[in-house]
């Protein structure tokens, strides 16, 4: 008895740190202080990635000056001014030999525009990157890029600025959701210090890495990418990247619908790229031959097209610029569109190792200057920036992010209603049409579902008196086991008996199982035995006004799969919750989503017709979430 009433008593301990913590957990949030060491670890994250990303620029900057103009030298060039003739087709290709022999005998992690590598080590590795490949995704890019690889360098640097935060993460004691966040503020941080776009990196991390929205990874991510920007400043310089002429904050219907028609363009466009480059992976696959020579053909391809089009080689910052600017040819236009467009997506197919932000840019700065030929004049750049953004927004399927992105690449404050409009529009179609993104497809080809919804979990917004079972099987404490002898053999679904004493307080809960052992092991006596004696000592409880999502947490890492209810202060005993109670909050939230009423009729607004429609109401809007269906209750038994 000494021992039962031990157990009762490091129960009801337990249970009070349950309801303390449940009250805790009612709130908005369910940050606690853990964020503050991991801000900290991020801070650190931020200035040091905006260093890796300085030393990234400068390794692009080396091999473009080795290879295209043999000499040493970090500064950015663009590699279309060289005077190599038909040699300069040999050097992609030396590049791709290159990044297939680091991706084979290296790291493999280095294929690829390093997003969708960030995405799998979140979702399929706990956060945890190589420690080579922090070294080696940097430099398979910058000889990538240096060649003449059509690619930007915010994927590499997205990837890197990870796997660093990841190692630094590794080297503590941290849970997988904590590295997850320091890998994240790694690839946040990166991205800031870049193009100087603090805001745009966490909303990228938000919308494409983080699968959250929460403050325990919202607030480390944001700090890491604020220090990286600040660093910059010192090291790279301010922003912004991309300035443009000065456009106008009020544009009429005409061009707002000319915004529309951008984003519905570019929709298109977005899709057909994603397609593209998929097509073009698939082509490779049949080669008969090992996958590190690809990069070798993309690299060829990359040289063709280069001669036919020097400016698709490299980053094409300056060509964007130029765009933004209003000051090219329609055959720059037209060359960025055919030739960059299918040296890019051959390339990347091949998977060698590159970004995808800096060729979207350009394209979408090409679209956009074909239909400043026939949209209303908004003034210099104004199409190809608007374009811009709503090809970001079709293809990297993160709208909020490539509006941010346009307007810290330029500064300019009045074109946020038109990217509004043109990056809303193309996210829908590319929504309606392709089930899925050109960053997650590569994910789900390698086995894997990637969601992107945001929404309230409906656990949360259910609690536990919703859904608990009231007619159940109870048993008094007080009684023998003599007397329930037949109900441990009793065939009956429900097989947690809840004890009670005779106020109603729960003392514990047996199963039929633990009824039926007793009687197989100690026989006789075991029937003389008070059902009080018999409760197991430790006994998981949930409250009536407690969210399900508590619950199930609870039931998980406690593995049980019924728990009773009970009143928080008196421990009255109130029902019973099981798993299949809980598929109430998905029965509920599936109505939500498929039951389609009419709640209000034209009458409503006739003459008398509101206190009609006031009586028919209720045979509209009632549902039966609550009702116990026969089937579902259980007898109770008598004492």
């Amino acid at each position: 008895m000494h021992n039962v009433q031990q157990g009762v008593s490091s129960n009801d301990r337990e249970n009070r740190k349950n309801k303390s913590r449940h009250q805790e957990e009612l709130g908005d949030f369910s940050t606690t202080l853990r964020v503050l060491p991991i801000s900290g670890l991020a801070i650190g994250i931020g200035v040091l990635c905006s260093f890796v990303a300085l030393a990234l620029l400068r390794l692009i900057g080396l091999f473009t000056n080795l290879f295209y103009y043999g000499h040493w030298g970090g500064a950015l060039v663009s590699p279309a001014g060289n005077h190599l003739g038909w040699y300069a087709v040999l050097v992609p290709v030396g590049g791709g030999l290159i990044v297939g022999l680091m991706a084979r005998y290296g790291s493999e992690r280095i294929r690829g525009h390093g997003i969708p590598e960030a995405i799998e080590a979140i979702l399929i590795n706990g956060s945890r990157v190589e420690p080579k490949v922090a070294f080696l995704k940097p430099l398979s890019s910058a000889i990538s890029i240096g060649s003449g690889g059509p690619f930007g360098a915010e994927g590499p640097i997205i990837m890197t600025g990870g796997a660093f935060g990841s190692m630094i993460a590794q080297l503590f004691h941290l849970t997988s959701a904590e590295r997850k966040t320091l890998l994240v503020a790694g690839a946040a941080g990166g991205m800031s210090a870049t193009f100087a776009s603090p805001v745009a990196a966490v909303l990228l991390a938000v919308e494409l890495l983080l699968f959250e929205w929460k403050p325990r990874s919202l607030i480390p991510v944001a700090l890491a990418s604020v220090v990286a920007a600040v660093v910059r400043r010192y090291i790279l310089g301010f922003g912004p990247l991309f300035p443009v002429p000065a456009h106008p904050l009020h544009i009429g219907p005409v061009s707002l619908l000319g915004c529309a028609l951008v984003g519905l363009l570019a929709g298109v466009l977005s899709a057909l790229l994603t397609v593209s480059v998929y097509a073009a992976e698939d082509a490779f696959l049949k080669l008969p031959m090992h996958w590190m020579w690809w990069p070798l053909i993309g690299g060829l391809a990359i040289g063709l097209g280069g001669m036919i089009f020097p400016q698709a080689l490299g980053v094409g910052y300056d060509t964007i610029g130029a765009l933004l600017q209003g000051s090219v040819t329609t055959k720059v236009v037209l060359g960025v569109l055919l030739v960059k467009w299918f040296i890019w997506a051959v390339s990347l197919g091949s998977g060698t190792s590159g970004g995808v932000l800096a060729p979207l840019l350009m394209m979408g700065g090409a679209l956009g200057g074909l239909e400043a030929m026939f949209l209303p004049n908004e003034g210099a750049g104004f199409w190809p920036l608007i374009s811009m953004g709503a090809i970001l927004g079709g293809t990297m399927r993160s709208p909020f992010t490539s509006i941010v992105f346009a307007f810290e690449l330029t500064h300019d404050a009045n074109i946020f209603l038109p990217l509004l409009v043109g990056s809303v529009i193309a996210h829908a179609f590319t929504v309606l049409t392709l089930k899925r993104s050109i960053l997650t497809e590569k994910v789900a080809r390698r086995g894997y579902h990637l969601s992107r919804e945001y929404a309230v979990d409906p656990l949360e917004i259910l609690f536990a008196r919703d859904v608990m079972r009231t007619k159940v099987a109870v048993l008094p404490a007080s009684s023998s086991l003599r007397e329930y002898q037949a109900l441990a053999n009793h065939r009956q679904s429900q097989r947690l008996l809840p004890v009670v004493d005779a106020g109603g307080v729960l003392v514990g809960v047996v199963t039929r199982g633990d009824l039926r052992k007793r009687m197989e092991q100690e026989g006789e006596a075991a029937l003389r035995r008070q059902l009080c004696e018999l409760v197991r000592p430790e006994t998981v409880e949930a409250f009536p006004d407690e969210p399900l999502r508590s619950v199930v947490y609870r039931m998980a890492e406690k593995r049980v799969t019924r728990v009773p209810v009970v009143e928080p202060d008196t421990r009255k005993f109130l029902g019973l919750v099981a798993l299949d109670d809980l598929l109430k909050a998905r029965a509920r939230h599936l109505e939500e989503e498929r039951r389609r009423e009419q709640v209000l009729t034209l009458r409503f607004f006739l003459p008398g017709g509101g206190v009609q429609e006031q009586e028919e109401a209720p045979d509209h809007t009632e549902t039966p979430h609550h009702t116990e269906t026969p089937d579902r209750k259980e007898t109770a038994a008598a004492p």
